[in-house]
């Protein structure tokens, strides 16, 4: 898994590289791939620097990422920002949806990892698995709700439209205007609630199952 994570990191970095060097060039010459090309420029380089977040919290920090969550992260960034919004996959039906989904699971798992890591070992076995679920839970939507907030954020500044609150150029209204941005926060809510209830069955089962997203100290 560890190898996988890696892999992911540099298609990440090399994917990013190459998207801002060709379509930069492109704006420059004035023939951008796509509207709003700036922005998307900005983003995309931005998520540099976050496919280079683990790597940098391991080497200040001295930990070891568990390794699924590090490639689950980079294939995150990989959808959401290279493909998602610099490529426009994000015009394919259901793919933000998926995404959501799945990233949201991520984060529950995350929020495993820092119940974990905040809570002293000789007192984690007797915190109750619903507990930990719970924590999980929250964690994951509450990060899903935060990332509307950066794509309001963005749509806000740059003139972009992730939260799809336009059709055809023409501004959504009532209703229709909330369907993307709650449809979003619904499936954060689905996908952090799914590894809750498997996180809840396995650590009541077997304690060990948390050890899947334990943080490691480097020596």
């Amino acid at each position: 898994m560890r190898k996988f994570s890696q892999y992911l990191y540099y298609l990440n970095i090399i994917g990013m590289l190459l998207y801002v060097i060709i379509c930069g060039t492109l704006l420059a010459m004035g023939h951008p791939w796509r509207s709003s090309q700036l922005g998307l420029i900005g983003q995309v380089a931005a998520g540099l620097v976050l496919a280079s977040v683990p790597l940098a919290l391991t080497k200040w920090l001295h930990v070891q990422l568990p390794p699924l969550l590090v490639a689950l992260y980079e294939l995150f960034i990989l959808m959401s920002i290279l493909l998602g919004t610099g490529m426009g996959m994000y015009s394919v039906p259901y793919w933000d949806k998926v995404e959501h989904a799945f990233s949201a699971a991520m984060l529950a798992g995350l929020g495993y990892m820092i119940f974990a890591a905040l809570t002293p070992a000789d007192q984690r076995d007797q915190v109750s698995p619903l507990l930990l679920s719970i924590f999980a839970v929250a964690f994951g939507t509450m990060v899903g709700v935060c990332w509307e907030f950066y794509e309001f954020t963005g749509d806000g500044l740059f003139g972009l439209d992730m939260q799809r609150y336009m059709s055809g150029g023409h501004l959504l209204a009532g209703r229709a205007a909330l369907m993307d941005t709650m449809g979003d926060l619904c499936m954060d809510f689905v996908g952090s609630l799914a590894l809750g209830i498997v996180g809840y069955f396995g650590i009541r089962r077997n304690r060990h199952w948390l050890d899947t997203y334990m943080l490691r100290r480097i020596k």
